[in-house]
């Protein structure tokens, strides 16, 4: 059985792999975007991207690509994980490659494809160099899927309880949003062209590398988990989500994940497109003023101090009873969406920011909770593959799919230094988000009526 409260060994070991991989997520959910942006389409003629492809299309098929990758891997490999009984081989080699193919990404230029493949069209060149990041792009999710999703998300599963995984999810939320803030720092000086994307990728990629190294010391296998015997084959354990009595039976769970899919698929609307929305749309509206007015900076303080303390509220509000706090951020979601659609002024960019922000972090954190909570004691890496085609496959394809048609609709574009016209994000991206966030009543209302209590892992065992 998990133990009531995790090691220092464990916290440490779960806030580093937590925050590690969010570095290399991260770099992948944003980066790759922006490095399109301002790399491999940089320079490029109208008539070379009128013959390739729009960088929004290219974008919303290299998520969509690696969202079915990373949903395959985790049913493979956390299936195998299951009957191996080894996460961490699985955790610690999956991050020391998947660092390695994040720093391959710092090779890829128009010019390395050019030579590679013997082309001299300019088109074909461009196509090719997009095509090279969506199939490395893939490998690298197939070793942070390997590693994190279903690996990683299974071994926390068995470490923990009911009672400490919403104290477990808040860390771990506060963990992702600083891993992000670190790479965007980092990423900032590659995005204005004052450091490499060579470099940049190069860097991080040894960062995780290392991660995985010290995995192998770190984590250690749950000594006192409860596995029922079972001698069911790989393949039937391979599809045993699948079945319409897993699903009978473990009903509540596939309402959170419906829940937090919908959730997660208005996020994927724009996530993908946020930091070239703010570079070449938000950032240029504030005209000759700049961003960092006392306007600017007072709102921005006000604002996070107001989701700091929505979180500690609707967390303390959650402890008691789920639907306090998951009711309030279905609300706040969309009503955040709305807001960021009517303005690209920073100000209002940021007041939009923080209902959508705190609707989502709560949500995330407490549907993630139930979601452990409701997975069957000792199929931990069964369920990983399920999840992920709630949370990844779902959201990463209809998503960004969405915002590309937002986009394109809206028709706004940038000239670039080249004086080459290109398509950019637009704010309508976040209308089509916050409809989409709507959507998260229709589950949460069946699960609320259902009840959130689980029993222990110790009750389970009693029991049979």
């Amino acid at each position: 059985m998990a133990n009531e409260k995790l090691s220092k060994r464990n916290w440490f070991t779960i806030c580093l792999f937590s925050f590690m991989g969010g570095v290399a997520w991260n770099v992948e959910n944003m980066y790759f975007n922006t490095f399109l942006y301002n790399s491999v389409y940089a320079g490029t003629s109208e008539a070379a991207q009128a013959g390739s492809m729009a960088p929004t299309t290219a974008i919303s098929r290299m998520v969509a690509l690696s969202a079915i990758a990373a949903v395959v891997t985790t049913f493979i490999m956390g299936t195998l994980s299951d009957k191996l009984k080894n996460r961490r081989l699985f955790i610690s080699v999956g991050y020391i490659f998947w660092g390695v193919i994040t720093g391959m990404f710092g090779l890829i230029t128009k010019d390395n494809t050019a030579a590679l493949l013997h082309l001299s069209d300019e088109a074909k060149i461009l196509t090719a160099t997009v095509w090279i990041v969506i199939i490395m792009d893939i490998i690298m999710t197939f070793m942070g899927s390997t590693s994190n999703d279903a690996a990683f998300n299974a071994w926390v599963t068995d470490i923990t309880t009911p009672k400490i995984r919403p104290i477990l999810e808040t860390v771990l939320q506060v963990v992702v949003f600083v891993s992000a803030g670190a790479v965007m720092g980092v990423g900032s000086f590659a995005q204005a062209g004052k450091v490499s994307y060579q470099a940049f990728f190069i860097i991080l990629g040894i960062v995780v590398s290392l991660c995985g190294i010290a995995g192998l010391f770190l984590i250690k296998e749950p000594e006192n988990r409860i596995v029922k015997e079972d001698n069911s084959s790989y393949w039937a354990d391979l599809f045993y989500g699948f079945r319409p009595s897993a699903i009978k039976e473990n009903n509540r769970l596939y309402l959170t994940l419906f829940a937090i899919g919908f959730a997660t698929v208005a996020y994927q609307v724009f996530f993908p497109y946020l930091l070239v929305y703010l570079q070449y749309v938000v950032i240029p509206a504030q005209g000759d003023k700049g961003i960092m007015t006392p306007g600017v900076i007072v709102t921005a303080v006000i604002v996070v101090a107001l989701l700091v303390a929505g979180i500690v509220i609707l967390m303390k509000l959650g402890a008691k009873n789920k639907a306090y706090c998951l009711v309030p951020s279905a609300v706040l979601m969309p009503l955040g969406l709305f807001i960021l659609s009517t303005s690209t002024k920073l100000p209002v960019v940021l007041i939009g920011i923080l209902p959508a922000a705190l609707g989502f972090v709560i949500m995330t954190i407490q549907l993630n909770a139930a979601i452990k909570d409701f997975i069957p004691v000792g199929k931990a890496g069964l369920f990983q593959g399920i999840r992920m085609i709630f949370v990844v496959l779902i959201p990463m394809i209809v998503g960004p799919l969405l915002g590309d048609v937002a986009c394109r609709n809206s028709a706004v574009t940038y000239t670039n230094e080249f004086g080459v016209k290109t398509l950019v994000p637009s704010s309508s991206m976040f209308l089509y988000a916050a409809i989409v966030a709507v959507f998260v009543f229709i589950p949460l209302i069946f699960l609320i009526k259902k009840g959130f209590e689980v029993e222990t892992v110790q009750e389970e065992a009693e029991n049979e």
